[in-house]
This record gives C-alpha cells, structure tokens and sequence, in this order.
C-alpha cells in the first residue's frame, strides 16, 4: 500500500490539503495552497503508537511530518477529518494499512521529541500544584528563552491576551489597551499598592507605576521573567515604583495591597486548589480592594473533567487545567468577593494569536537558532491550534471583577466607567 492510499483511507479522498510521502505516492487537493509531507518512515512509527493528535504532534515536532504553508490553514482544513478531533483508527483499519506498507514500520517504538514532558518525570516533584513542581511547570514553559519570547510577543512582553480598540489595532496597542482596561476595572489611583500575581514580564506592573503613580509589585516563578523584567524597569525608570519578584504567590504576606490582578495564572493552579487561591487573594486585600482575575476558561461548566495527558500538557502547559467561567466566578464568590463585572474576550485572544503567528513565522530563523527546531515547531503548532480553539468556541477568556466589601460599601461606581479611549 502507497501511502498516499492510507492518507485517502483516514481522511477521504476528498481531503482540501495536498498530500505527498517519501514514497513518492501523491494524493488531495494539488491544487491546495497548503499540505502534508511525510518525510520518513518514523512519523508512521508515532502514529502507529499514538494514533490521533499526539502521534501527529511528534511527528511534526520531530520533523518528520512537515506542514506547506500556513499552519493554522492547514489544521482549519483537518479540523473536520477523523484525526483532528481526536479519533483514532479503528484496529481493523490499523491492522490492513500495516500490512499494505510493512509491519516493520508499526511495531518499532520512538521515543517522544525530547520537548515533550513525561508524566514520571512531574511525578518525582510531587504531587500536582505543590509548589516544587510548580515552579517546574512554570520553567518548562516561560524559560524557554526571554529572547525567543521577544520575537514571538513583540515589544510589550505581554504573554496574555490584548484587547482589541478597532480590528485593525496593532498588537502593540491592543497590549496597552488591556492594560489600560485592567487598570479602570481596578480603579487605580496614584499612591495605591497592586499586587499582580503571575506577572510575566512585569507589563502590567509598569504600567500601573508608569500611567497611574501606583506602587507595583509583581511575583513569578521564572526566574528568567523575573530577571527580565527587573531591567527594564531600570531602564524606564520605574525602580522607585514598580518591582518583580521570583517568589509563588502564595508567599506574599496578607493584607497590605489596595488592588490585585491575575492576568492568567489561574490556568496553573488546578481545580482543586482554586478555592484556597482566591481566598488567598482575598485575605491578601484591604477592605474595599478590587481583584481582576484574567484566565482562559472552558465554554461550559459541566464538560468532562479536563484531560491531564492531551497535547497542551504533554508539551506546552505541564499541570495546566482550565475550568467554567461560572464555575471560577462562583469559586470567587464563596471565597468572600462581591462579583462586580465580568466579560469574554474569546475573540481577542484568536487576534492576539494571530498576530503572535505572524511574528513567529517573520522570524522563524531567529527563533530557530535560539531554541531549536523541536522546540520552534512545538510554538507554530500550539499558536495556530490555539486560534481555531477560540474561533470555534473550545476555549474561552474570561475578566471577572470582584470587590472585598468595606462592611457593606463596595467603593464602586454606579455604572461601569471601564472602556478606555483608543489609543
């Protein structure tokens, strides 16, 4: 059997991408824009031991499954065939194409790209979201390279969602914009203190010190971000006002912040553990202080439990766990906060990994030489899934305002006064 025959046996003869194999055989579209290219026999290997999503992830991350053109286009284009939403070969239908193009290729076992976490090797840090294993979790992913993150994020540094003034905003702007948002929503004012919690590279920090006179205080658990992110506050000037820490979050004393933001760490704390994360906040506030949680979130509140051993956590989010908006906001509420707003950005963060792609791909040499490929080709697949995943509505992006009442006052205003002008 030609591959080209087991390509049509899975995904149809009338599949939209173009199809050719180090066999020679051809098959889809020829006229399609995109394809797949199987390079050797290993990427049979992998789908062989993990047919679906995660075989097609090693090969591509190995190399020896290449995508032609415009990566998100191409998964666009699978996301209806039988391997895109995660079904697998039936053993009948594995057993005859095994046959057609030699065993030999089936039953020899590859190890995983060397980028792919093992679940043995979480475990010997402990349990799940105990801070040793934590703070790996968070080096896995964030201390890649600070200058791979800056041909990927773009000047901001800003690895969270941006908020769209116009659709024809530039990423920067956007960056700015959300920025500026958090800050409304906090109602921030001169002399205030603000605890932002998982502070990246310190954006929202800066911003706070720089555009509102706020005194900013920013933890994280990479050590790289933190590091980065104390010299450019240097540089702009910053240093009387705004400072990052490497240090967990849960280890900040308790009751000194007027304001607190979590721009998307709640993505990393586990279900389990999310009632006692937003008490923490709350003890960590003053009467009166406001808490702007920013995390993705699930469409719905009763879907499956969130699979542990999918791709994202095999080789981007180790730990990672997403929830229902209605289920965090009912988490916060309980832990003491008076809700106040909340809304979805689902569609901003589709254009904010957009613009991530593009940069990616204008500096695919530069990022190459910096990480290697494995890990580059881990980054063009995980952005471009991501944005099918908010386009079609998989995943969602939630702010949700929430006050620690001052006896009954919630120092609010009457109507929501949030919206900045665009800039």
């Amino acid at each position: 059997m030609r591959l080209a025959e087991m390509f049509e046996r899975v995904v149809g003869a009338g599949a939209p991408i173009r199809f050719r194999a180090y066999d020679g055989s051809t098959a889809g579209d020829p006229d399609s824009e995109f394809g797949l290219v199987v390079r050797g026999p290993a990427a049979l290997n992998y789908l062989a031991q993990s047919p679906g999503p995660l075989g097609l992830t090693r090969a591509y991350v190995a190399g020896h499954l290449d995508v032609e053109g415009d990566m998100y286009a191409v998964l666009r284009a699978m996301a209806d065939t039988a391997l895109s939403d995660g079904t697998t070969v039936s053993p009948g239908e594995l057993v005859r194409i095994a046959k057609g193009i030699g065993w030999v290729k089936f039953v020899n076992r590859l190890p995983p790209p060397p980028q792919e976490v093992r679940g043995s090797r979480m475990s010997y840090l402990g349990t799940r979201h105990s801070k040793n294993r934590d703070a790996e979790a968070i080096h896995h992913h964030y201390d890649v390279s600070n200058a791979f993150y800056e041909l990927v994020l773009g000047d901001s540094m800003t690895y969270t969602c941006a908020v769209y003034p116009t659709p024809e905003a530039t990423l920067e702007q956007a960056q700015f914009h959300k920025y500026e948002l958090v800050s409304r929503k906090l109602g921030l004012a001169e002399g205030m203190r603000l605890l932002d919690v998982g502070c990246g590279w310190g954006g929202m920090v800066m911003h706070a010190a720089r555009e509102h006179g706020v005194k900013a205080l920013g933890v994280t658990l990479s050590k790289e971000q933190a590091e980065w992110a104390q010299k450019r506050i240097a540089q702009e000037g910053l240093g009387d006002l705004a400072e990052v820490r490497h240090m967990d979050y849960r280890d900040v004393a308790d009751g000194e912040y007027d304001r607190i933001s979590s721009l998307g760490l709640t993505e990393h704390i586990g279900a389990k553990n999310v009632p006692g994360y937003f008490a923490s906040l709350h003890a960590k506030l003053k009467p009166g202080g406001r808490l702007l949680n920013h995390a993705i979130t699930r469409p719905r509140n009763d879907l499956p439990p969130f699979k542990r051993n999918g791709v994202i956590n095999r080789y981007v989010f180790p730990d990672g766990e997403l929830e229902g908006p209605g289920w965090l906001q009912t988490r916060m509420n309980d832990a003491g906060f008076e809700i106040r707003h909340q809304e979805n950005l689902r569609e901003h963060y589709a254009l904010t990994l957009r613009h991530w792609s593009a940069n990616l791909d204008r500096n695919w040499d530069a990022a190459v030489r910096e990480v290697g490929e494995g890990t580059a080709r881990v980054w063009r697949l995980y952005i471009a899934g991501c944005v099918l995943g908010f386009e079609q509505n998989v995943v969602q992006l939630h702010q949700i305002l929430g006050v620690k009442l001052d006896g009954t006052d919630a120092r609010m205003p009457l109507r929501p006064d949030f919206e900045p002008s665009p800039r």
